[in-house]
């Protein structure tokens, strides 16, 4: 059986369509729960956040706003903390461009887009479907023993090298299932 992503966004005949008889499972922060858990979002606590021993936060989607360093703005901690899943984001617009994730909250050094994504958000978002949706990874494992699932995100880039778009969290999940999680280069 097999684990498709599909994006949100979609006409669900749409999907149902290309998929005929698989299960539809949104993965969102605006999904129902359980399914909402699997957003990087979702605050799940106690996550800890890469190049900073002992600091940990609510959101995966916290660490990589609050590492983000900008042309305007350093880290931002106040991140790390937010539970309600919304005011997370940093823009360009408010800060200017981005010039790169700081490795850790007190680190010199800048990692560049892809090697943020390796070193940052892929490591933060394992920990979280091993430590905190364990559960729910094995029911999926058990769902997708017994027909196809499409997995619905806002984005459907499963390619961590192309930074043309946003990473899919849903196509992570996928990896992580199929055990064909991306390499991530040593630390720097």
């Amino acid at each position: 059986m097999a684990i498709h992503v599909a994006n949100r966004r979609r006409a669900r005949a749409s999907i149902e369509a290309a998929h005929p008889g698989a299960l539809i499972l949104d993965v969102t922060s605006r999904a129902e729960r359980p399914w909402a858990r699997f957003s990087p979002f979702y605050p799940h606590g106690g996550i800890p956040v890469p190049f900073s021993p002992g600091v940990t936060a609510q959101s995966v989607e916290g660490i990589w706003q609050a590492l983000k360093v900008f042309a305007n703005a350093d880290v931002d901690p106040a991140k790390l903390e937010i539970t309600t899943m919304k005011g997370l984001k940093r823009t360009v617009r408010k800060h200017g461009p981005v010039r790169g994730h700081r490795a850790g909250l007190t680190g010199e050094v800048l990692l560049p887009y892809e090697q943020a994504r390796r070193q940052i958000y892929l490591p933060s978002y394992r920990w979280v479907l091993e430590h905190r949706v364990a559960d729910l990874m094995d029911r999926l494992k058990e769902l997708s023993s017994r027909g196809d699932i499409v997995l619905l995100d806002y984005t459907t880039n499963g390619d961590v090298t192309d930074l043309s778009a946003p990473l899919s969290h849903a196509a992570l999940i996928r990896c992580h299932i199929e055990d064909r999680w991306p390499a991530s280069p040593a630390a720097p």
